[in-house]
């Protein structure tokens, strides 16, 4: 039966059961009786179903079904419900297609989920948090140098990174959960890059600090200490900036942004705990940013944003071993066999170059 996933769909679309019921032509009692399986809509009515909820008909009789466990949203108090519940469904929706790719393959070619080797048994200092993410460098093989790619590292370390295109703004600051014990990681697609990073970064550090703090830490603060210590490292940071200043210049923030991904103010901030500024010149700094409405907007070009190629990878990688046909791999990658058809032929490609 449909109606769970009917539900999931409208809640994803953000349709009212009177609004879906007036774009599939039923009345909103009807949308009722099938999301609680009371009745089943003909297949006219599924069609324009699908067409209201921007779903294909295979997404209603999908055979993996997926729950999200221990779901820990990162959100402002007035983060509305209708849009946490919009985000749950579409993150749904895409760890059922992860794991109907996964059930496909005889043997999954990515390796699940461990914390990295060495991790220690307690953290009571924020210092140690610094320690911790210089540890998980080296354990990742990551040097101290920029992370070009970050959602790379983390899924190539079997964490499932998931973006949503939910417009939540700034309401929504991400989500961690796991699906069938895997980790996941939620961002949004309509956030710049460093604020894509910096989330990342800091759901990965609820990840590895989860009863590892000590009590008189808090969890929040010290996931922001590990996720700037993560993507700008002190030694890193001190060898680009010395190791004690009087003032920084603005430009040497921009420059550091550009560099490691980090916003100009995270840059700042991670100055202060290091102890390259002192805290009147930190709160002195920050105070521009008020002032030139930087808080909000950093000037220049947003950091570009990351995104995530290993699902269609791994799709079309089944696809060339012949472990999924071509009517599955558009089903999987949420399009049309004929767009898919454009796709996997590049023909898709060749029209952008001409235009």
């Amino acid at each position: 039966m449909i109606g769970e996933r009917l539900k999931r769909a409208r809640a994803a679309a953000g349709l009212s059961m009177q609004a879906l019921g007036d774009l599939a032509g039923v009345s909103a009692n009807m949308i009722k009786k099938y999301e609680h399986d009371q009745s089943m809509p003909g297949s006219a009515t599924l069609i324009r179903l699908c067409k209201a909820l921007s779903v294909r008909a295979e997404y209603f009789f999908r055979p993996v079904k997926v729950e999200l466990s221990g779901v820990e949203y990162r959100k402002r108090s007035n983060t509305p419900k209708a849009t946490l519940k919009r985000i749950e469904a579409d993150v749904l929706d895409q760890a059922e297609r992860w794991q109907e790719l996964i059930n496909a393959w005889p043997e999954f070619p990515l390796q699940a989920y461990a914390p990295p080797a060495g991790l220690p048994g307690r953290v009571s200092t924020l210092e140690q948090v610094d320690g911790l993410a210089d540890h998980v460098r080296a354990q990742w093989a990551l040097g101290l140098s920029p992370i070009p790619d970050l959602i790379d590292v983390l899924e190539t370390h079997g964490i499932l990174v998931i973006i949503t295109d939910v417009e939540a703004h700034a309401k929504f600051d991400g989500l961690q959960a796991s699906v069938g014990g895997q980790p996941v990681i939620v961002v949004s697609s309509n956030w710049p890059g460093d604020r894509q990073r910096f989330t990342l970064a800091h759901e990965l550090g609820h990840l590895l600090l989860h009863e590892r703090l000590a009590s008189e830490l808090d969890e929040e603060k010290a996931c922001n200490r590990f996720a700037s210590a993560f993507l700008a490292p002190a030694s890193a940071m001190r060898q680009h900036l010395g190791s004690q200043r009087h003032m920084l210049e603005m430009r040497e923030l921009y420059l550091l942004k550009a560099e490691y991904g980090l916003s100009m103010q995270g840059c700042l901030y991670r100055a202060g705990d290091l102890g390259i500024v002192a805290q009147n010149v930190r709160e002195r700094l920050f105070m521009v940013f008020v002032k030139q409405g930087w808080r909000k907007q950093e000037p220049g070009q947003p950091y570009r944003q990351e995104t995530t190629r290993l699902f269609q990878q791994l799709v079309y990688r089944a696809l060339g071993e012949g472990i999924v046909g071509e009517s599955k791999a558009a089903e999987l990658l949420g399009m049309t066999v004929f767009h898919f058809h454009q796709a996997r032929k590049l023909e898709l490609l060749d029209a952008a170059a001409h235009q």
